[in-house]
């Protein structure tokens, strides 16, 4: 059966709550991964996912900054959020669910920014980076016996010189310097996963999620970066049928500077 699974950083679910219903109603994913939805979980609008057939939602927020969201039409087997580096942000979650008599372990990562300054000696934050994405080695595919997995996120990191508009230019930027690239590869090494979409799309061809709020055409100077990401446990890989960068949601009313990134698997 076809499943199809959706990651999103909305910079805030309240403000976009509008943006998010048409993407549901005009994709209908299985299941739809938020982050920073900057919300705390008791107002959070889960009447609105309700409304469109997504009964079961599972969050874990914070006011005003962070957090991070599941939302599906498939029940909830348990939810689990973890806290990284001793910080108590909300930046995981995640959920079992069965699809198609196989079960499935969805994680849900938003990834600290790191700051402007890649140097952890005088940056808190990116020192707070770099810890993160030493944690997370640890979250690997194959921790659940007869269950697949699947890590998505804003990740904040675009790892691949064509995830990037321009390498040479961005080495120093925080995203792409070495040692936040390395560190990320590393994790995906550690926990066994593959990428879902780079398994799709060529490694020579330029793939970005995220543009920046600061530039004055971002359509036309397309200075993107891949932020957002989908990873899978191995057998994923050859069930992976389609997947989508919705462009075009960079473009619409108030918009996130992400944009939906999602995969369908024949479960």
């Amino acid at each position: 059966m076809p499943f199809t699974l959706a990651t999103w950083n909305i910079n805030s679910v309240r403000l976009r709550i509008d943006l998010v219903e048409r993407y549901l109603k005009t994709r209908a994913p299985d299941v739809l991964c938020l982050q920073e939805t900057k919300c705390p979980d008791d107002l959070f609008p889960r009447e609105a996912f309700h409304a469109l057939g997504y009964d079961h939602v599972a969050i874990h927020g914070q006011k005003g900054y962070h957090g991070v969201a599941v939302i599906s039409k498939h029940p909830f087997r348990d939810i689990v959020r973890q806290t990284f580096c001793g910080i108590e942000h909300a930046r995981h979650l995640s959920v079992r669910i069965e699809v198609g008599g196989r079960a499935l372990r969805i994680h849900d990562f938003y990834v600290p920014a790191g700051g402007d300054e890649p140097d952890p000696a005088i940056n808190d934050k990116f020192r707070h980076k770099l810890d993160f994405i030493e944690e997370m080695r640890r979250v690997t595919a194959f921790a659940e016996p007869d269950t697949s997995a699947i890590l998505v996120g804003d990740l904040n990191i675009a790892p691949y010189e064509t995830d990037v508009w321009s390498h040479k230019q961005l080495l120093k930027i925080v995203s792409h310097t070495p040692v936040e690239t390395e560190g990320l590869l590393l994790a995906m090494q550690d926990g066994a996963w593959a990428d879902l979409i780079r398994a799709r799309v060529p490694m020579e061809e330029k793939l970005y999620t995220w543009w920046s709020y600061r530039s004055k055409d971002w359509l036309a100077a397309d200075k993107g970066r891949r932020l957002d990401h989908i990873w899978g446990s191995a057998d994923l890989v050859p069930l992976t049928t389609a997947h989508e960068v919705l462009k075009e949601a960079r473009g619409w009313d108030r918009p996130s500077d992400h944009v939906p990134l999602s995969v369908t698997l024949n479960l």
